[in-house]
């Protein structure tokens, strides 16, 4: 499977290349002009890598017919990060972004998978499902909606195969520094603790390469225009309280951690758990990487090599 992977200097995307280069699958890295490829580093030898401006439907199309894949991942995305916040960035990466590549995919006959967010639906009382409706509670959310509805507008007018995968809390190798998951396994791995939230903030945690099987999963099977949106979830709601106390049993920590030390974000909710049923039931895909499981895996990866381990060595509380 020849397949085009956007955002592929990211946190997913890299782990996404590197799962299709397992797979015996032919990626081509598609990262942003002068951004920062480190994860692509040690894999820049066995894959191709081309560098397009998503802020540039001309060129994002272009560089589409010139790969001719067979199917495009489109991780790339603006708005994620607490960082992320300038709107017009949001609207041409999330948004235009996307239409240049359905077009580009209609085009050259490929498949689209699109990755989706588990913020579009927004803050809810229960365990989402694809049929509920969506409510976002963010400009990124906001675009995020906006780019699943050109997915799904593509499927009916043109009979394009483009599904949506809603991403909830995934985590694994190459995340981002100082996001919650390695900060606590790096502090971890010193006997203490990062800073923390409200113990009831909840979060539906999924194993990075979980997450790439239901990629490639949903590249192999015929999409049901039925069902256009699937949730990359375990449906399983995790709680930081939880996720203290399975590190704590998974590092052998003996202290107790000080909890609400760090500020509460505009986004934290004590519900946030995804229904996975539907995904199942399409794609035969269902998270199987326990937390604990996962968390010591994190840990065990951080320690290969010094330069990562400094790399993800956050500062002393």
């Amino acid at each position: 499977m020849k397949a085009l992977v956007t955002g592929a200097g990211g946190f997913v995307g890299a782990n996404l290349v590197r799962h299709l280069l397992e797979t015996g699958d032919e990626p081509i890295a598609m990262i942003r002009p002068n951004g920062n490829d480190w994860r692509l580093a040690h894999i820049a030898s066995q894959v191709r890598i081309v560098s397009v401006d998503l802020r540039d439907p001309e060129a994002v199309v272009g560089a589409v017919l010139e790969v001719r894949p067979e199917v495009i991942f489109h991780l790339a995305a603006h708005g994620a990060y607490s960082w992320q916040t300038d709107i017009d960035t949001m609207l041409a990466v999330n948004v235009r972004a996307t239409e240049a590549l359905l077009e580009g995919a209609r085009r050259v006959g490929a498949r689209l998978v699109h990755a989706g967010s588990s913020s579009e639906y927004g803050f809810s009382t229960r365990a989402t499902n694809e049929l509920d409706r969506v409510q976002p509670n963010s400009h990124y959310a906001v675009t995020k909606v906006a780019a699943t509805h050109l997915c799904e507008l593509a499927a009916a007018q043109h009979d394009q195969p483009a599904v949506t995968l809603r991403l909830y809390s995934i985590y694994g190798p190459w995340e981002e520094p100082g996001r919650l998951m390695p900060t606590l396994v790096d502090r971890a791995l010193g006997g203490g603790y990062p800073p923390l939230v409200a113990p009831d903030t909840a979060r539906d945690f999924v194993w990075i390469a979980d997450v790439c099987d239901a990629f490639v999963r949903t590249a192999r099977v015929a999409p049901d225009p039925r069902q256009p949106v699937l949730n990359i979830a375990t449906g399983t709601q995790t709680t930081i309280r939880s996720l203290v106390a399975t590190a704590q049993e998974v590092f052998g920590l003996r202290d107790e951690p000080v909890w609400g030390n760090m500020p509460g974000r505009s986004w934290d909710t004590s519900v946030w758990v995804g229904d996975p049923t539907i995904t199942e039931q399409t794609l035969g895909w269902r998270a199987c990487t326990p937390l604990a499981a996962g968390l010591a895996h994190l840990g065990e990866w951080m320690q290969q090599s010094p330069q990562r381990r400094e790399r993800y060595r956050s500062p002393a509380a």
